[in-house]
């Protein structure tokens, strides 16, 4: 292997490795402090059917897919449903707070769109990858 292509993969895998780490703390964390009980409201309370039953999947998602993230398995299902995810969490809960998550502003979205930005390459990368590209 050359060591472009060596430098190439460890980036990848550092990549997908931050991003399933930044994810999986967040379901872990949900998890461990029940804080899927209070989320699962604010989606009823929302409108969503089944709020309780959405946060409970959203939050053992985020552990699993995570660790298909880390493994580099099904790399392009597991990144579109965390797109999803994602960005349904940008539209209902961040956009009204503008871009910045701190400074000059406060649960914006420029968190949301790194997460989803990284997780379009990783996803990405994997539908080119089986295509026969470089990338």
């Amino acid at each position: 292997m050359s060591a472009v292509k060596s430098r190439e993969k460890f980036s990848f895998l550092f990549l997908r490795s931050v991003v399933g780490i930044i994810i999986a703390s967040h379901g872990w964390h949900r998890l461990l402090t029940g804080g899927y009980e209070p989320f699962g409201g604010w989606l009823t309370g929302e409108g969503f059917p089944f709020g309780l039953g959405i946060a409970w999947g959203i939050t053992l998602f985020e552990i699993i897919g995570s660790l298909f993230l880390v493994a580099g398995k099904k790399l392009s299902y597991v990144c579109t449903i965390f797109i999803l995810i994602y960005f349904s969490g940008l539209i209902l809960v961040h956009l009204q707070h503008g871009w910045f998550v701190v400074g000059s502003g406060s649960n914006g979205i420029e968190y949301s769109v790194l997460l989803i930005a990284s997780l379009f390459v990783i996803g990405y990368s994997e539908i080119n990858k089986s295509a026969g590209s470089v990338i």
